[in-house]
């Protein structure tokens, strides 16, 4: 299968950097500047892509597409191709739940074209800096030789459509939520007054996590990206019968960042933290008839008070066994 020209859609930081992979070991790769930013214009340049003005253009020189852009933008991205006829090769590299990319394979596959599910692990891979692009699907193999030499190391998975989205969910699941998870423990200790106690304990018990609850700064520009991630990772969650609600607080969190978008220098982490209580709703205060009405439901729906020692621990089991086996 002749690869030999690539539409790079769209390049971004990460888009760039990969475009600048794939033409310094031998492929064309173009993209379209119609309707995109300067800064957009900038880095493509930059990375020595070609430019051909328009989406039909690219597409009718193309022999791969590949879509990297904000998850939430995948699926329109994937109809806009679809509906100029492309029948090539398109890899979708986006952040986005293996479902998602089940619906951007079948829009591709409907135009004839031919489908492969990537996700990218890893920063930007420029000089001195390598990545991995994982891919799945019927041709995965043969897009990853398209890759090889290249500081975006290209990984075949033996496994259908979806895989290569799945493990890219899981991975960021906890990288990307648990940056979000400790920047609101810092959020929630400052508030508190017990930040400096806080941060004490960290060193004794937990020694890298002062350090990582502050990375949130470095990352707080792009954080806008993260918000469709995140709640792709909970869609991801929730279609395995897990609960998605961690990671639906993570968008939550990285929502409350989107004022630091395109900024020119990292924030300080009391900016972050600040940015985070600043988009709490404010609860109001009960009135007098609605505290009396919540302390009633309080103590019609509480439960048992704890009974100490092992006999009442031994009834009180038995007596919820009872209740599971008549229902």
């Amino acid at each position: 299968m002749a690869l030999k020209t690539v539409a790079l859609l769209h390049p971004g930081e990460m888009g760039a950097a990969i475009g600048a992979c794939l033409g310094g070991r031998g492929p064309r790769v173009v993209w379209a500047s119609a309707g995109r930013s300067a800064a957009t214009r900038s880095r493509a340049n930059a990375a020595g892509m070609e430019d051909l003005g328009t989406l039909e253009r690219a597409l009718g020189v193309a022999d791969i597409v590949l879509s990297v852009c904000p998850p939430h933008g995948a699926l329109a991205l994937a109809r806009e191709v679809a509906g100029h006829g492309f029948s090539g090769v398109y890899i979708d590299a986006n952040a986005v739940s293996p479902a998602t990319v089940r619906d951007i394979g079948r829009v591709v596959e409907a135009a004839e074209a031919t489908f492969v599910d990537g996700g990218i692990i890893g920063p930007p891979p420029v000089p001195g800096v390598s990545s991995r692009i994982y891919l799945s699907g019927g041709r995965a193999r043969d897009v990853a030789a398209v890759f090889a030499g290249s500081n975006l190391e290209a990984i075949p998975l033996d496994n259908a459509t979806g895989a290569a989205s799945a493990l890219k969910a899981c991975y960021a699941a906890w990288t990307k939520g648990a940056t979000a998870l400790l920047a609101a423990i810092r959020a929630l200790a400052i508030h508190e007054g017990v930040e400096a106690a806080l941060l004490e304990e960290w060193k004794r018990s937990q020694p890298e996590l002062p350090k990582r609850s502050e990375l949130v700064t470095a990352q707080a520009r792009k954080a806008w990206r993260w918000i469709g991630e995140m709640e792709e990772i909970a869609a991801s969650f929730e279609a395995a019968g897990l609960p998605g609600g961690f990671h639906l607080a993570a968008a939550d969190l990285y929502r409350r960042l989107e004022g630091f978008k395109d900024g020119t220098a990292a924030p300080a982490l009391a900016e972050v933290t600040a940015a985070f209580r600043r988009g709490a709703p404010r609860r109001k205060a009960a009135s007098g008839a609605r505290r009396r009405s919540s302390a009633r439901e309080q103590e019609e729906t509480a439960p048992a008070r704890f009974k100490f020692g092992t006999a009442a621990i031994k009834r009180d089991a038995a007596k919820r066994l009872r209740t599971l086996k008549r229902s």
